[in-house]
């Protein structure tokens, strides 16, 4: 284990499990849940300076020292419980420092409250954007300084994090490639909220791979065909930006927790992410 990693300070990540257990809002969970080891990684909860902030994170990376690709890895609305921390585990086994930072601690638990309508209302609504791009440039280094290259730099986000990963592209010149697993694209705006995926089609800086479900109730195929509009009058990260969209998935078809898992779409999602990201330089 790096020194700066051994001489991370306790923090809230402790108290909340980070990457332990599952939210309690997405209980029962499936029998089909995915389960990843940790043989040959380095994994756990760690603590993440973010301005005054201890912020905590799960990450996951090979064992050994060395300059391993860097991905963010961003929650759904629940928090990083077990699944998210399945998938920092499932790109670390490929060779990816996976971090994914709990981005709602300061609203709230996330993982701990129970009713979806409370969870948007109490916690969710109330976290700025600027908020999660600081804390996601505040995880992108603390990478780098424990073994990450900063030159194959990714992210990838589910659902919420799906939004937050388009956001991010537009954010951060350094990131190569970007993967939004079925984030919200268009939508009223808020001071806290103040622009969605379509409204930052001009200033991305990499291109984005947005996997999204065909029979998804809460992101309608009439969204996506205007972000596709959108990303073609763009630049050059705008245009080589693509969308797969699986005709017969649901919203969070990844999430093999859940009982809207589609393990064909889910796969074949997987596949194209790694994909991706290798195509574009963050592998």
């Amino acid at each position: 284990m790096l020194r700066s990693e051994l001489d991370s300070v306790p923090s809230a990540a402790a108290a909340r499990g980070t990457g332990v257990g599952f939210a309690t809002a997405t209980q029962p969970v499936a029998a089909h849940t995915i389960k990843t080891d940790t043989t040959g990684l380095v994994a756990g909860e760690v603590t993440i300076t973010a301005g005054d902030f201890a912020l905590p994170a799960y990450r996951a990376r090979p064992e050994g020292d060395g300059r391993f690709p860097i991905i963010v890895v961003v929650s759904e609305i629940f928090g990083v419980h077990e699944h998210i921390a399945d998938v920092a585990r499932r790109f670390a086994k490929l060779g990816y420092l996976a971090v994914a930072p709990e981005l709602f601690v300061r609203q709230g638990d996330a993982k701990a409250t129970s009713d979806i309508d409370t969870l948007f209302a109490t916690i969710i609504s109330k976290v700025p954007d600027a908020q999660v791009m600081a804390d996601l440039d505040a995880s992108a280094a603390w990478a780098t300084a424990n073994g990450g290259d900063p030159a194959r730099l990714g992210i990838t986000g589910f659902c919420w994090g799906g939004r937050v990963t388009w956001l991010y592209a537009a954010h951060n010149p350094a990131l190569k490639a970007g993967v939004a697993w079925y984030g919200r694209l268009v939508g009223a705006t808020t001071p806290l909220q103040p622009a969605h995926p379509i409204d930052v089609v001009d200033h991305l800086h990499a291109p984005v791979l947005g996997l999204y479900g065909g029979v998804d109730t809460g992101i309608p195929l009439e969204s996506v065909e205007r972000m596709k509009a959108a990303l073609a009058k763009g630049g050059d990260a705008a245009r080589r930006s693509r969308f797969i969209v699986y005709s017969q998935a649901q919203h969070a078809f990844h999430a093999d927790y859940r009982p809207n898992y589609d393990p064909a779409a889910a796969q074949d999602g997987w596949r194209r992410c790694l994909d991706w990201l290798r195509a574009h330089g963050a592998a």
